[in-house]
């Protein structure tokens, strides 16, 4: 399992080390590649002069959900080997270290082992500029408050370098958006057995860094679908729908439009504004046209206008309540129901043309079953890593 993003120039450095790293241990190198270079051309290249076997799965552009996070999740189903070690494509993280993640995971019957630059032994000497390097430990501290308990004694949560047993997760429920799943798998899968192994990260060997100001966002909208349920986030966005509402019903009326009128007018910028909102914090990567989706958004949200709209002509009307506390009533009796229908019918899930993942198999205590086949070590190559909602 190999998630790789336009690392052609990476390729015959990596499969070296590799090959040496991994003389002696039954496995494979996995490639789940999304480059746009000749990145697979270049694998089918190099592969014929190591020992260790190689297969490449590219995933063509339109196709590459989830990012470098998706292409691991992806790659979990390739896999054939109780381990899988997933490592970045740019020689950042040295393939040195990968026999001593698979002796932890042995020696302590550990479901993950972090390779991690916050530990005895390692070093993030490799991040370049005092930038990288406070992104990362502000990163790393806020996952760990956002999560304390899943995440304790986790020192490098935005490790990208690390072992996974694979019968240990539910790899067919991952839902990765970016490139840290290590939190995705540590904030959703059930208790698992986590040990640190310290490296150095080190300077990237050759090519572009991936990260960039999209990936952060990707990371800070995933951290935040993490860690607070769905239908709260659906009343957080409907919460800050309230303010268009407020002020162009208010706005409208003041400039002598009938306040049932401007209440019709402004629900229609409240809509427009809550569909951004569902679409980015709420249903976010859902598969199908946005412009598909709207009309139908829209029309169920109007409908509450048939409940609104009485009620409201009757806290004014009849009870003498301000246009604008009669409005914010109004709305806050619409949330709940408005929440249900649009979860059930707007977004309902689709099926995915994702290979079907791995599902965890437990001792009823917790402890994951060893799997029957041969042992052998998956080694993935990712820059990758982040899944679905989490309550823990």
């Amino acid at each position: 399992m190999v998630p790789t993003r336009n690392e052609m120039h990476n390729v015959a450095p990596l499969l070296r080390r590799l090959d040496a790293a991994l003389a002696g241990v039954a496995g494979e190198v996995i490639f789940v590649d999304d480059s746009d270079d000749e990145t697979a051309q270049e694998i089918d290249r190099v592969r014929a002069a190591v020992t260790v076997p190689v297969r490449v799965h590219h995933r063509p552009a339109g196709r590459r959900a989830g990012g470098l996070g998706g292409a691991v999740a992806e790659g979990f189903a390739l896999c054939a080997a109780p381990f899988a070690v997933i490592i970045d494509g740019d020689l950042q993280h040295p393939p040195e270290t990968i026999p001593r993640l698979l002796a932890a995971a042995v020696r302590d019957g550990a479901d993950v082992v972090v390779g991690s630059r916050y530990v005895t032994g390692g070093s993030a000497s490799g991040l370049s500029g005092t930038a990288r390097h406070l992104v990362s430990s502000g990163s790393n501290l806020l996952c760990r408050l956002a999560f304390p308990r899943r995440l304790r004694g986790v020192s490098d949560v935005m490790s990208g370098f690390f072992l996974v047993r694979v019968a240990a997760v539910d790899t067919a429920d991952l839902r990765p958006d970016g490139y840290k799943i290590l939190l995705e798998l540590l904030a959703t899968a059930g208790p698992l057995r986590v040990r640190e192994v310290g490296y150095t990260f080190g300077p990237r060997h050759a090519g572009a860094s991936n990260a960039s100001v999209a990936e952060g966002f990707r990371f800070a909208r995933r951290l935040f679908a993490l860690r607070v349920p769905r239908a709260a986030r659906f009343a957080l966005v409907g919460a800050s729908g309230t303010l268009p509402n407020l002020l162009g019903t208010a706005a409208l009326h003041h400039l002598g439009l009938h306040y049932l009128a401007a209440a019709i007018i402004a629900t229609q910028v409240a809509i427009a504004w809550n569909f951004v909102g569902c679409e980015l914090l709420v249903w976010d990567r859902r598969e199908g046209s946005r412009r598909r989706r709207y009309p139908a958004f829209a029309l169920l949200n109007n409908l509450d206008l048939v409940i609104r709209l009485p009620l409201l002509a009757l806290l004014v009307g009849r009870w003498g309540l301000g246009v604008g506390v009669a409005t914010l009533l109004s709305l806050a009796a619409a949330v709940l129901a408005r929440y249900l229908v649009v979860d059930r019918l707007v977004y309902r899930p689709r099926p995915t043309s994702r290979p079907a993942g791995r599902r965890a198999t437990r001792h009823p205590a917790g402890r994951s079953l060893a799997p029957t086949r041969e042992p052998a070590l998956v080694t993935a190559t990712a820059a990758g890593e982040e899944v679905t909602d989490a309550t823990g």
